[in-house]
């Protein structure tokens, strides 16, 4: 009689374990968000989503660090981002100014809800393309659902230093609403920071500027986010100036590739997976 051993299952390494804990930690800290909202302790609130979004940068380059990076972890990061910026964001404007409209402030929840969900999925898609055109290194298709969050956040984080009187409108925020719903969904090219690389004469700057942002981020946090989210804005624009200048300087062949991504084909997250 033949036995067969049974197959023993191997353990998971702490490595492999410590991103999609940090994933996690970061989708605790936007739920916690609401929370905070709901009682109505809005820079706390504004604040959790922040802390999201700095855990949001961390978990996948250090998933590749750690060499753990996983199709689980690539899901769980989507499905995190569609809470922490997707349903989190749109419940805090919501509750701040948009309640007392009734059923248009909850379409308008929902429709933010569902481009955040279509970017995410669009990103997903994305991840089995193998033939990505150069630019996208240096380019998102739109802009990425984190940076969303930001947005919709803006008018809150402004009124904390500069009154209620203008940034808690139901008609500014209802266009904020729509703008950054089209824009997460739209072709518009936006600058990508993924790729960048630092030459090391310049490392030191870089470093100092990094400790710089951490500085007035923690002594004056509201001012530092309000300018981080102008600074974007204008970014917007600058980015379809640099996109056309690189695209007229292309080769054909190139060209051809950069008219897909303006249907839609290109990978929306710069052709780099968080997964881990």
């Amino acid at each position: 009689m033949i036995t067969r051993r049974r197959r023993r299952l191997r353990g998971l390494s702490i490595n492999r374990l410590i991103p999609n804990a940090l994933t996690l930690m970061g989708l605790c800290a936007g739920m916690t968000a609401i929370r905070w909202a709901l009682e109505d302790r809005w820079e706390v609130a504004v604040a959790a989503v922040v802390v999201a979004m700095v855990i949001d940068g961390l978990d996948g380059p250090v998933a590749r660090m750690m060499k753990a990076t996983s199709e689980f972890g690539a899901q769980l990061d989507s499905l995190a981002d569609f809470v922490n910026f997707g349903v989190t964001p749109a419940i805090i404007v919501y509750l701040w100014a948009m309640q007392d409209l009734g059923g248009m402030a909850w379409a308008l929840v929902l429709v933010y809800a569902m481009c955040c969900a279509m970017r995410l999925a669009r990103f997903n898609a994305a991840l089995t393309q193998d033939d990505a055109p150069s630019w996208s290194s240096k380019f998102f298709v739109g802009v990425p659902a984190p940076a969303g969050a930001g947005l919709m956040l803006l008018p809150m984080v402004l009124s904390f230093k500069l009154g209620d009187d203008i940034f808690r409108s139901q008609i500014l925020n209802g266009v904020v609403f729509i703008g950054v719903a089209a824009l997460m969904v739209s072709q518009l090219p936006t600058y990508s920071s993924k790729r960048i690389k630092v030459p090391l004469r310049h490392v030191g700057f870089v470093l100092i500027a990094v400790g710089a942002f951490a500085a007035f981020l923690v002594s004056t946090p509201w001012v530092t986010l309000s300018v981080a989210g102008l600074a974007y804005l204008v970014s917007i624009p600058m980015a379809q100036i640099s996109f056309r200048k690189m695209r007229s300087s292309m080769p054909e062949h190139e060209t051809a590739v950069t008219g897909d991504a303006e249907a839609g084909v290109a990978n929306p997250e710069g052709q780099e997976p968080k997964s881990h």
